[in-house]
């Protein structure tokens, strides 16, 4: 049944509005994210090793001091409160640091310091990687580079080392004691480690770290060279999280060539094709192992290069994928086939996959490509960017993003609300129609708002007759008005509200005397 809402002029459209404006909405409650990666004192007595050369290891690091401001995901014409962090990186170049990006990330201020902490530049950004969590920084002044990287030894990359080996974990305390704690690698995996969907080829070693040298990332090295760097450490089971060598060098190879274009991505949503009777569907001998391509976004290299969704694909470049999704690496093992796209290949490169489609056997050539963050319907977190939004009258409107979605807490893929969900699980149901999701996040009580109080998390259709596709649609509708009203339509129980242009008008002019600047943006 369609509900319609319909505000009548006020006598006088003069008022005042309060000091401070409050969204009726029920806020999620930003969860507290500890900086995982800053070991914790463990219950047992850590196995802590000096290091035979401690002046050369010194000599080959320096700390990272960050002032870090995002944006507010809910009152997005602000930003959350500044916070500091510090991180121990290597030196792995001539003025070249390497260190997570992470630590990085809406970053206000950068800045080197030298390991005994007496001198001191700021630091600038070459290169960023969000989505494998790396970044190469360099200092802003290349004269006062000269003067912090004096004296100081770049680390080489350590050859690949294998499961088994001897790792060692780099910390440095404040009255410069330099800490090597050894631990033995055993596993490998594809992890996210920051991004979430992105999974990139990740050590999993078993070492008893010290909290007294605590820092957010730490240099992890093998046989004196850099292995990773140190992302996480579990304190329960003493595990650390070591982005891999062979993504560190693929990192820094794109960076050296000064126009970093990052690692290449399929596009594709899989399914194991474990189960009998799936795998009898599907036409697939027992000898086949194969997954099953459930989704190919649009636009991706996948697409472009005629993969279908319900394909199987069999095998990369003749490298066969088992049922379960895995393939046998030389040096690791069984690993998960990802790592044949985004850790062996490049951006540019073509590849050739093997997919069953239908029973028949075909052979398709496909040129991979980095995908473009800013063209996902729910886009991830665009660091550095600020969101879109309108302010119109009271009513808050925003551009769907994942951090809207995880600021519903941790466990935001179940209490966040199952349309906004539907939209980030389920893109291709909506990017024929819209390029974002534009929804109304709140409401500001104001002479505007009576009635709508309530309103919250609702998809935006139409305003004004227009078709809203993204926030640049949303903020040209409102200025075609018709009769003095504005018509707003959301896709969820036909639901259209109202809003008195004039009385509109005036509490936007409040807004804007009140401190809230600017009124909209869609960049």
């Amino acid at each position: 049944m369609d509900q319609t809402h319909i505000l009548k002029s006020p006598v006088r459209t003069h008022f005042l509005l309060p000091l401070v404006f409050i969204l009726c909405a029920c806020q999620p409650r930003e969860s507290a994210k500890n900086d995982c990666a800053t070991p914790a004192k463990p219950d047992a007595t850590p196995d802590i090793t000096s290091s035979t050369k401690p002046g050369d290891v010194k000599s080959s690091v320096v700390r990272i001091n960050s002032t870090q401001q995002s944006w507010n995901p809910w009152q997005p014409w602000e930003k959350n409160p500044p916070r500091k962090r510090r991180a121990l990186a290597a030196i792995i170049g001539p003025q070249r640091v390497l260190t997570t990006a992470e630590l990085v990330a809406d970053a206000t201020y950068l800045e080197f310091e030298s390991a005994d902490g007496t001198r001191f530049s700021p630091a600038k950004v070459i290169a960023v990687d969000y989505e494998a969590n790396l970044a190469l920084l360099g200092p802003t002044s290349p004269k006062e580079g000269d003067y912090l990287f004096a004296h100081t030894i770049p680390l080489e990359i350590t050859t690949p080392p294998k499961i088994g080996d001897t790792l060692e974990i780099l910390q440095l305390e404040d009255n410069g004691l330099t800490l090597l704690t050894p631990g033995t690698l055993q596993s490998v995996d594809l992890a996210s480690n920051f991004l979430p969907d992105h999974n990139f080829l990740t050590y999993m070693v078993k070492a008893s770290m010290q909290s007294a040298a605590g820092s957010y990332s730490l240099p992890v090295l093998h046989t004196g060279m850099l292995a990773g760097v140190l992302l996480n450490y579990n304190e329960k089971d003493q595990l650390c999280d070591v982005t891999s060598t062979d993504i560190v060098k693929r990192f820094l190879e794109g960076a050296a060539t000064g126009a970093y274009k990052g690692f290449p991505s399929l596009g594709i949503a899989i399914a194991r094709t474990e189960d009998a009777s799936f795998r009898q569907w599907l036409k697939l001998s027992d000898d086949q192992g194969g997954i099953f391509i459930q989704r190919v976004r649009k636009g991706g290299a996948a697409e472009v290069g005629a993969v279908k969704p319900g394909d199987v694909l069999l095998a990369v470049d003749g490298k066969t994928i088992d049922r379960r999704g895995y393939y046998t690496h030389p040096n690791y093992g069984s690993l998960l086939w990802g790592h044949l796209i985004r850790g062996e290949k490049s951006t540019g490169d073509v590849v050739t996959l093997s997919v069953l489609r239908a029973g028949s056997l075909l052979e398709l050539k496909v040129t991979l490509t980095r995908e473009d963050a800013s063209t996902r319907l729910v886009p991830n977190p665009l660091f550095d960017k600020p969101p879109n939004y309108l302010l119109k009258g009271g009513l808050v409107f925003q551009e769907l993003s994942l951090p809207m979605l995880e600021s519903f807490g941790e466990d935001w893929q179940s209490r966040a609300p199952l349309n906004l969900l539907d939209a980030y699980k389920n893109p291709e149901k909506y990017e024929e129609s819209v390029d974002r999701i534009v929804f109304l996040s709140g409401v500001i009580p104001t002479p505007a708002t009576v009635g709508y109080e309530r309103l919250r998390n609702l998809i935006v259709h139409q305003v004004n007759g227009h078709k809203i596709r993204n926030m640049k649609n949303l903020i040209a509708a409102f200025k075609d008005k018709r009769a003095n009203l504005h018509s707003i339509e959301f896709t969820e129980e036909n639901l259209t509200v109202y809003l008195d242009d004039s009385v509109t008008a005036a509490v936007d002019a409040q807004l804007l005397q009140r401190g809230i600047s600017p009124i909209s943006r869609a960049e």
